[in-house]
């Protein structure tokens, strides 16, 4: 039986024909189901509420991370450690939030956190670039990954575009 060593291995691998399609700029973004966005947002110290204290994403008033894009769970997580914050999610992917355009809470890329303490306008406000007022008013802030947080009246809206703060 012959062994396999490092160098054989490698030699393998770069003779092999290659069957990996690099991936398209229109493919959709990976999604989490509501267990597994919720079981690394309990490992990374993130935690969440709804008024109703449910997760269907049918229901007004839940907290809901069905469909919640990958990319938004590590982004959140990410400002989590960045800002060493305590992070409370009070809006997720369920229904009751604005559907109008592409990256919405529905389509999974938004979350809400709460403002219980200063700690998020503090952070969000010295850290990231101010970027103009939303359409309802809301002060707007930009990353520099390019992700866009919006001060809404009693929480943070925000926008993760990738996974990074």
């Amino acid at each position: 039986m012959r062994k396999w060593t490092g160098t054989t291995l490698l030699a393998a691998a770069v003779t092999a024909p290659l069957l990996a399609v690099a991936p398209s700029a229109d493919a959709a973004p990976a999604k989490y189901t509501h267990s597994a966005a919720s079981q690394q947002f309990r490992a990374a110290g993130v935690s969440w509420t709804s008024s109703k204290n449910c997760s269907d994403w049918n229901r007004k008033g839940c907290t809901s991370f069905t469909n919640i894009n990958r990319a938004t769970v590590a982004g959140a997580i990410a400002f989590k450690k960045a800002s060493r914050c305590t992070v409370v999610i009070t809006g997720g992917t369920e229904v009751g939030h604005s559907t109008r355009g592409t990256y919405t809470h529905r389509s999974g890329y938004k979350v809400d956190m709460s403002v219980r303490t200063s700690c998020l306008d503090t952070y969000i406000t010295k850290h990231y670039k101010k970027a103009g007022t939303r359409g309802d008013g809301a002060r707007l802030y930009k990353s520099p990954n390019g992700n866009v947080y919006a001060r809404e009246k009693h929480h943070w809206d925000i926008t993760y575009y990738n996974g990074k703060v």
